[in-house]
């Protein structure tokens, strides 16, 4: 087996958790900005030492509340301020936050809570609450207790409900919390249908968070350096960078995808986080508004040249004059306007949560945005690969973060340890023993390192499906429900890569006739029924009942009825009558790349 190892950088004290550094930041440098709030208009300051005092209040009334060590506590939010001071007071008073994507369905939540045994939650608004309550109601005797809901200003009578609490009570849980303690459980789809908790510890968080800032000091450490989160909090990336921003510290300002474009031009941040759905649809939007003629024309080459000469920064030769003037006029005339849209201020994008592809990676570091793309999974705390601005090569997700190891196995799979690894699933200690064998987790992902030390993902070993948005997708979870319909034969999900779930349908020839007749429908074939009307809209009614149990990214948003089923014939089905699954996604190329056209 090919093994590549980084070692670390930095080292922290055993008996270290997140909170530790609110409070030395707090009480050593209270007036350094943690984080920015959007009033209105206007971005305000939070200083250490309110942040401190706030979430010294809001662990008060935890505590008053009954809350305390070892206590799951759900957040089901978009990512705003809130959600950090909610994350940072269950921290304090040594209990365990599991965030819960806001797009989650009842179901899906109430797994949740349950799995995690979750006694209270934070939520954003009352239809988040109503989420959870029919959770609750359905979840047969699970223990959520309370739920505080940020639009109503509870987290103002959760602290008032702790106010006869001194400091000193606040702070007695943190001295207990060291880097083994359990710092959060996250959720990730797995290929046998029910979501798996991951269990990250302090120390995950803590050193892999140190390691990053230890390798790129030039770009958090920067003068005026800032972030502004969009990404959700649920995902593990933002969590991470939510910690690596307080530990260095750094202001972080919070904002929803939908508003975080125009939120760039005022807050103007150094940094932001996303996935490649995000960047393409940023670059997507840039070329749409130039219109059409001169202007248009003008962006697509632009945009060629920002390929080219980001390519090459990585020759020997670096660029040519001729390239050289060509991204000087290309930057007066574009790059400088897109750079204005996103800030004025941005130099540097992390990317993860879904390959980026060379030529998006290159057009941005062309227009003078450098690109910092890494790998990693939920149950490695994210990066365990990074970009740097010394060492990037796109199409390829960086080096190895200082801290890990890694194996390539026989079989392509790629194997981890390192300080980021999760120490287990939680409740589930034969999905843990199958992930992680001999220290080595097991990513399922196929990948290779070049002789540099760079690694390229080139493929899942197994078949879960990872949108562009950087969300996991069973598609079995999709497909075995869609199969119970009397007129589907076969559906295979596809949109690995892509930004949305669709799927492939076939027909059930035999049962056509009879379910035309019943319908008092003519008699149709096969070819004829894939593109009737009415088989089209009974079958996008089954398709929708199937989605109602998923978050909309999960969802199947597109559906194509084949003229042909999947037989031992056309080779797309095995002796045992299983899809070939791969087989049909080559086959069907044409297809799949037009419905994403």
């Amino acid at each position: 087996m090919a093994e590549i190892h980084a070692a670390r950088l930095a080292s922290v004290d055993p008996g270290t958790s997140i909170s530790d550094y609110l409070i030395r930041h707090g009480t050593q440098s209270p007036a350094t900005t943690l984080y920015r709030e959007k009033v209105g208009d206007v971005w305000v300051d939070w200083s250490a030492a309110k942040t401190l005092e706030v979430v010294r209040g809001l662990a008060k009334g935890l505590k008053a509340a009954g809350y305390g060590a070892g206590d799951s506590i759900a957040i089901m939010s978009h990512t705003r301020l809130e959600w950090t001071l909610a994350d940072l007071a269950i921290w304090h008073v040594g209990a365990v936050p599991v965030p819960v994507y806001e797009t989650s369905s009842a179901s899906q939540t109430q797994w949740i809570l349950i799995d995690a045994g979750c006694v209270a939650a934070f939520v954003e608004d009352d239809a988040l609450a109503d989420v959870v309550a029919g959770a609750r109601a359905e979840g047969d005797g699970h223990g959520v207790r309370d739920v505080w809901v940020f639009d109503n200003d509870d987290l103002g009578r959760l602290r008032e409900r702790g106010s006869d609490l001194t400091d000193a009570e606040a702070d007695d849980a943190v001295a207990g919390v060291g880097l083994d303690d359990v710092a959060t459980i996250i959720y990730t789809s797995g290929t046998t249908g029910l979501p798996k908790g991951v269990e990250l510890t302090h120390g995950n968080f803590v050193e892999l968070s140190e390691e990053t800032i230890a390798l790129l000091p030039d770009v958090v450490r920067e003068p005026g350096a800032s972030l502004l989160l969009f990404l959700p909090l649920a995902h593990i990336f933002a969590r991470v960078m939510e910690v690596i921003m307080l530990i260095t510290p750094v202001p972080m300002g919070h904002t929803e995808t939908k508003r975080a474009v125009a939120d760039l031009a005022s807050f103007r941040p150094s940094m932001i986080v996303g996935v490649p759905r995000v960047w393409e649809k940023i670059y997507t939007s840039a070329e749409l508004k130039t219109g059409k003629g001169l202007k248009k024309a003008i962006f697509r080459w632009a945009s060629r040249v920002a390929v080219v000469y980001s390519r090459s920064l990585e020759s020997p030769g670096r660029a040519s004059r001729a390239v050289t003037l060509q991204h000087r006029l290309a930057d007066a005339l574009v790059y400088s306007k897109l750079r204005a849209v996103l800030g004025g201020n941005l130099h540097y994008m992390f990317s993860a949560g879904a390959p980026l592809g060379e030529r998006l990676g290159n057009f941005y570091r062309g227009i003078g945005v450098h690109m910092l793309e890494g790998y990693g999974l939920t149950e490695t705390t994210a990066q365990t690969t990074l970009s740097t601005l010394a060492h990037t090569r796109m199409g390829t997700v960086g080096r190895c973060m200082p801290g890990t190891s890694f194996r390539i196995a026989e079989d392509g799979e790629v194997l981890v340890k390192g300080v980021g690894v999760f120490r287990g699933y939680h409740n589930n200690p034969a999905a843990t023993a199958e992930a992680i064998q001999d220290g080595w987790f097991h990513t399922g992902d196929l990948g290779s390192f070049d002789a540099d030390g760079y690694l390229s993902i080139t493929g899942r070993k197994k078949e879960l499906i990872v949108t562009a948005s950087g969300k996991n997708v069973a598609p079995a979870l999709l497909e075995d429900p869609l199969r119970a319909h009397p007129l589907i034969s076969q559906v295979v999900a596809v949109g690995d890569n892509r930004p949305f779930i669709a799927a492939l349908i076939t027909l059930d020839a035999d049962v056509l006739p009879a379910w035309l007749a019943n319908h008092d429908r003519p008699p149709l074939t096969v070819e004829q029924a894939a593109t009737d009307p009415f088989v089209r809209e009974h079958i996008q009614a089954a398709v929708d009942r199937v989605n109602q149990r998923f978050s909309r990214s999960e969802s199947i948003r597109e559906i194509r009825i084949l003229p042909e089923d999947f037989t031992l014939e056309n080779d797309l089905l095995t002796p045992t009558f299983k899809v070939k699954r791969q087989d049909v996604l080559v086959t069907h190329k044409d297809l799949i790349d037009s419905i994403y056209a």
